[in-house]
């Protein structure tokens, strides 16, 4: 398992235009045992147990106990080493506070944008990022990027 087979989990979510249900009724939060509860985090989570990489993370369901954790085991790298795999931590609106998370696809340097598949975000920019209703690509600006969280995924 790698992150390559992380990547590929997360994918298959947004392929199928996976959507959430009424009162943020998910697949993840059932799972994680937290349903009907902002799913972000549970997502990042359940991808990585679905892949053979849950041990490579802490179970949490909150943003800030997952900055937390990838700072006390030193896994955050800097943005502009950004590459498939790495969990972003945002924060949309400059607080100061990890909002919401996802898994990066890499850096688009025609775009000079962060590509990325995410749960519980909205399919266009309208919407609510941090708190949305599905699984979706996006193509987030450095800015928002509050930190970069390089798991140690295996190599095989």
């Amino acid at each position: 398992m790698s992150a390559a087979k992380v990547i590929e989990v997360a994918k298959k979510y947004a392929d199928s235009k996976y959507k959430e249900g009424t009162n943020n009724d998910t697949i993840f939060g059932k799972k994680f045992g937290l349903n009907h509860q902002p799913w972000c985090a549970m997502f990042v989570y359940e991808v990585a147990v679905e892949a053979g990489e849950g041990g490579k993370l802490e179970k949490t369901a909150a943003c800030q106990e997952l900055e937390a954790w990838a700072k006390r085991n030193d896994l955050i790298v800097p943005v502009s080493t950004v590459q498939a795999g790495d969990i972003l931590l945002f924060d949309f609106y400059h607080s100061g506070v990890s909002e919401h998370t996802g898994y990066a696809l890499g850096y688009n340097k025609n775009t000079h944008l962060i590509d990325t598949v995410e749960g519980n975000t909205a399919a266009d920019n309208a919407g609510a990022q941090a708190n949305g209703d599905g699984v979706y690509y996006k193509h987030r600006a450095v800015s928002t990027v509050r930190y970069v969280v390089r798991p140690k995924w295996s190599t095989k």
